[in-house]
């Protein structure tokens, strides 16, 4: 796996890209060589976030953890990278080496069953008038949802708004490729 390391607004130590890239190695068993691991750090007040997001074909997988502390928050990303790894289990081995997926399970993750399935439990249609994206986020904010589909009025394609944890607001937008 490639793993790229960067600091936004703090210059990192080579004792903290060590430590990543070593706990980063972990996942080496589940992903192949092409796999792409972005590791990106950064400091705002008191507050350290740590942001990894692993690319590999076509999936994706990201987790973001803020500490006091650089370290714990590398701690907390890699778990979560792990419970994410560990929820798609069922998917990743038909396409990944299953052996080494399963020594990874057990060596590393000690968590209860997840469900092998997904049980969609409600179907909702709806008709998708076109929206400003601020009016999206005002109607989204109105039925107190944590995201709302539209279709953007000035390019006419499906779009998502959605709440971030941190308060602000995200759009998703299809990219044409």
């Amino acid at each position: 796996m490639k793993v790229s390391i960067t600091g936004r607004k703090v210059n990192l130590r080579d004792n903290f890209k060590e430590l990543a890239t070593k706990k980063l190695s972990r996942f080496d068993r589940i992903f192949d060589e092409d796999a792409q691991a972005n590791v990106v750090v950064t400091v705002e007040r008191n507050r350290q976030t740590v942001e990894i997001t692993i690319k590999s074909g076509s999936r994706i997988y990201r987790a973001e953890e803020t500490d006091f502390e650089m370290n714990d928050a590398l701690d907390k990303v890699i778990s979560a990278l792990g419970r994410q790894i560990r929820k798609n289990k069922t998917r990743l081995e038909k396409e990944i080496h299953s052996a080494a997926l399963d020594q990874y399970v057990q060596d590393y993750l000690h968590t209860e069953e997840e469900p092998d399935e997904y049980k969609i439990v409600r179907t909702k249609h709806f008709f998708v008038k076109p929206l400003s994206i601020e009016e999206a986020i005002l109607q989204m904010n109105l039925l107190d949802h944590q995201f709302f589909m539209f279709r953007n009025e000035t390019t006419g394609e499906i779009n998502v708004v959605y709440k971030r944890k941190d308060g602000n607001y995200g759009l998703l937008e299809p990219d044409v490729e």
